[in-house]
């Protein structure tokens, strides 16, 4: 057993560590992608398992791989709160496709979700990998999140427009001037909602 864990190995098994109990997906997190030792592997990993989540002692106790899937479902207040303060509000991470994720996994299931995000999840690392600056992984990670897999497609296209040899900040300033672009054109804003 892991000394920073409360519970027995067995309970951490989860099938889709990447994608949150409550519906989030983490793979656009930008803890998620985060280079330091503070990485999350995903709201299921070892290390957020044993940071206490109501969303994850409740999934243990049910014996859950997510909110979709238990009996309770759209009934739990707890997390009719959540989705109801996602709809409104942002923490470190976007909350604003909480409920298209949620649609997703019920109608496809997680398996496929995962394989989805997996996809998007790959665009974002695009991104991250030519436009980082060392500033711009968490508007990227948003800008995945609100953004359809066509849209951030569009945005590495125009991308490639942008010179080599340029300093990390300026790449990373006219890729954010390409997806604000994109973003507006369909009505989005990317920022967190505080």
């Amino acid at each position: 057993m892991n000394s920073k864990s409360r519970y027995p190995p067995e309970a951490l098994e989860f099938k889709y560590p990447a994608t949150g109990i409550c519906g989030l997906s983490c793979r656009l997190c930008p803890r998620y992608h985060s280079t330091a030792e503070s990485r999350c592997g995903g709201c299921k990993s070892e290390s957020r398992t044993a940071a206490g989540c109501p969303f994850i002692t409740c999934a243990r106790k049910k014996g859950v791989e997510a909110c979709v899937d238990c009996k309770e479902g759209e009934h739990c207040e707890r997390w009719k709160k959540h989705r109801e303060s996602g709809k409104e509000r942002d923490s470190f991470v976007c909350y604003a496709r909480l409920e298209d994720n949620i649609a997703y996994q019920q109608k496809h299931g997680l398996e496929a979700f995962e394989q989805a995000q997996e996809k998007r999840c790959e665009l974002l690392r695009q991104l991250i990998a030519g436009y980082d600056d060392g500033r711009s992984r968490s508007f990227l990670c948003i800008a995945a999140t609100l953004l359809d897999d066509a849209a951030i497609q569009a945005a590495l296209a125009a991308g490639s427009e942008i010179p080599a040899d340029l300093k990390a900040g300026e790449k990373a300033r006219r890729m954010r001037a390409i997806l604000e672009r994109l973003a507006g054109e369909k009505g989005l804003t990317l920022k967190l909602r505080k």
